[in-house]
């Protein structure tokens, strides 16, 4: 299982009615894949994940699986609100052909720092699943202390983290500081710190999944596996989109808005409580796109 370079999270496209839309989903997939993604996450807060009834993820998460074939990474994002649930959606997601699980700590009855490594280990063990686990205060409200990911990163079956805490980069230094070489540090928030992240010492990074082919030259370089490319360049072309891409509420809208586009899926639909584009944030995404040619 490959757990560096580049993982998107997909999009969960929905119909005008707001069904899931498993013909965009296999389109959405197949970009990925000829764009050359190492991988991709289902679930995750870029796929609407907390939008989902448990038979939805079952479809997608099969579909994924069906479409990529055995040997493709796929990691299903698990937001639950205790052990116990955390538990049940990550044995139905093993269940479905996940290989590996993106976990967020509890976030409605917020656990101790003393118990955030229990909650992971729990985890990871009654899943028998690698576990990455995700350092997301934005979404969660709880903070991860450095010191904490450390200690996780010694115990079976927890085998990486994925930074969300900003500022990215220099939360990254200081986790790859703590933890042994081997050990995977992944960057996020859209990778909008994705040059200074790499540089302080992450593997890989988990942006949204609409412009998968304009960061695939950009991490192969940033991991030295070519040469020619200017990263500062390529980096501030689609820098504006990147910052778009987190406005919060409408992140969703602005994804799918590209993604269609794009011509990767049909509909831009969203579902509450994420909301439609403003005309104010349409103007900005039109003037990120037509610097970027799209």
């Amino acid at each position: 299982m490959k757990l560096h370079g580049l993982l998107p999270i997909l999009a969960t496209p929905f119909s005008p009615n707001e069904e899931v839309d498993l013909d965009s989903l296999r389109r959405l997939i197949d970009f990925q894949v000829t764009s050359g993604a190492d991988g991709f996450a289902v679930f995750g807060m870029a796929s609407e994940g907390f939008a989902l009834t448990t038979q939805e993820r079952e479809s997608i998460l099969r579909t994924a699986r069906k479409e990529v074939g055995d040997g493709f990474t796929i990691i299903a994002g698990i937001n639950a609100t205790s052990t116990t649930t955390a538990i049940e959606a990550g044995l139905q997601a093993r269940e479905w052909g996940a290989d590996a699980l993106m976990v967020l700590p509890p976030y409605l009855a917020k656990p101790a720092e003393d118990q955030l490594v229990e909650f992971f280990v729990d985890v990871a063990q009654n899943t028998e699943t690698p576990i990455m686990v995700q350092d997301a205060p934005g979404p969660s409200s709880v903070t991860i202390p450095t010191d904490r990911i450390a200690e996780m990163s010694e115990c079976s079956g927890i085998f990486a983290v994925k930074v969300e805490a900003p500022p990215t980069a220099e939360k990254v230094k200081a986790v790859v500081s703590k933890v042994a070489q081997d050990f995977p540090v992944l960057g996020g928030l859209n990778a909008r710190e994705l040059i200074s992240e790499f540089r302080n010492g992450a593997c890989g990074t988990m942006p949204a999944c609409e412009i998968t082919d304009l960061f695939r030259p950009i991490v192969s370089a940033l991991l030295g596996a070519d040469t020619t490319v200017n990263v500062d360049e390529e980096v501030r072309r689609i820098q504006p989109l990147l910052d778009i891409g987190v406005t919060p509420g409408e992140a969703w809208a602005i994804h799918k808005q590209v993604l269609v586009r794009r011509g990767l899926i049909y509909h831009d639909t969203v579902r509450f409580p994420a909301r439609k584009l403003s005309a104010s944030t349409l103007a900005r995404l039109d003037s990120a796109l037509s610097g970027l040619g799209l």
